[in-house]
């Protein structure tokens, strides 16, 4: 069941029993959830912890070389001078040489940051809270959370008092959580022995001691609620972190973003993303008679496009266009006719070529005669 279908959120106490109390889900989780905005967001906030870096400016130039020209035989990069040593007529400076510079040498002044939009920012990070809700997307992260009551997991403030790493242990057990930080995998394949699994992270109002409790467990992050961070709700960039919430920070979520109905108490002017869909039934919402009343009817009139047709190869448009176009072209075919007569009767008189004609005809013949012969010959052949 998705977070946006319960109206409440029980609250548990350090020993995973119900304290009695509840809390009403806060609005940010049933925000859109936008993997592409989130996507986006933190791979731009991941590029601002680069530090800059750089080739030396002279590595690869530290020598003296010069190309020996065409018609050595020997390719014209540039090769080191001198004699008396293996190093003097290698080649130098070159990308593709031994000791040479490399290809585009990197620059301390490359642009390292991006500039991210606040309100995208805050969509981003709207997003990552909500996808925490729904248990498919916590566990499709790859976090055990079969054995955890309910999700999103909040606890009493009692555990911000935490100042040992023992009762941080003792706690997760408790809740079921610790499954999660002990989750195994193929350590030992491709460099995976160094890569730490990310387990929960504790969201919590108030610092009592807790990050002093909770920071040397392995997997396990801590972060106040009035600073969230993308980077840690949605690892990689990829939503649906598992997240334990204490009372307090989780009540704190509407001040913080909103209600819809309610803007944001601590940010200036803002309020959550509206989806593009309230409801995703739209097969029933185009029935309604309440909608179908305002709608106008449908647009049936099929609006038709006229081919335009050249009218030097079409008589028709030239008629149209030209209406004693159709009496030039009948002359023209009827002078046509009478000298293709005249040309007929004229070589008729001739009696070359009417040899010429019979002639003609007997090649045909023949080849004719050749090419069934040959034929027989063929099917014979393949009879036997």
């Amino acid at each position: 069941m998705s977070a946006g279908a319960r109206p409440l959120v029980t609250v548990y106490s350090e020993t995973n029993e119900k304290t009695g109390s509840a809390i009403h889900l806060p609005a940010v989780f049933k925000a859109p959830i936008r993997p592409d905005i989130v996507n986006f967001v933190h791979m731009n906030m991941a590029k601002n912890r680069r530090h800059p870096y750089a080739v030396s400016k002279e590595a690869g130039h530290q020598t003296s070389a010069e190309s020996w020209g065409t018609g050595r035989a020997v390719a014209r990069i540039p090769r080191v001078r001198g004699g008396g040593t293996h190093r003097s007529g290698q080649g130098a400076f070159g990308n593709m040489c031994r000791g040479g510079r490399m290809f585009a040498p990197t620059k301390t002044w490359r642009r390292w940051h991006r500039k991210i939009n606040v309100n995208q920012r805050r969509y981003a990070i709207c997003s990552a809270i909500a996808a925490t809700g729904i248990p498919s997307l916590v566990m499709s992260k790859g976090h055990r959370i079969e054995e955890i009551p309910e999700v999103p997991l909040v606890v009493s403030d009692k555990v911000q008092e935490y100042t040992k790493t023992k009762q941080a242990v003792q706690f997760l057990r408790k809740v079921k959580a610790w499954s999660d930080i002990q989750r195994a995998g193929k350590g030992k394949m491709r460099n995976r022995r160094r890569i730490q699994r990310l387990g929960p992270v504790v969201v919590y109002r108030k610092d009592q001691g807790l990050t002093r409790a909770f920071r040397n467990i392995p997997g396990v992050e801590t972060i106040n609620v009035d600073k969230l961070n993308l980077l840690r709700l949605a690892p990689g960039g990829h939503v649906g972190r598992f997240i334990i919430w204490t009372e307090g920070a989780f009540k704190r979520l509407d001040a913080l973003y909103g209600t819809w109905t309610k803007k944001s108490s601590k940010k200036k002017n803002y309020n959550l993303p509206m989806h593009k869909m309230t409801s995703t039934d739209l097969a029933r919402m185009l029935k309604d008679p309440r909608i179908r009343k305002v709608m106008r009817p449908a647009n049936t009139k099929v609006q038709r496009y006229v081919l335009k047709k050249n009218p030097l190869k079409n008589i028709r448009v030239m008629v149209r266009m030209n209406p004693y176009a159709a009496v030039l072209r009948r002359k023209q075919f009827l002078y046509q006719e009478k000298r293709k007569k005249e040309k007929e009767a004229h070589l008729m008189k001739n009696e070359d070529f009417q040899f010429l004609k019979i002639k003609r005809k007997n090649q045909l013949l023949q080849l004719k005669r050749k090419k069934l012969r040959l034929r027989a010959k063929q099917e014979k052949e393949r009879r036997m």
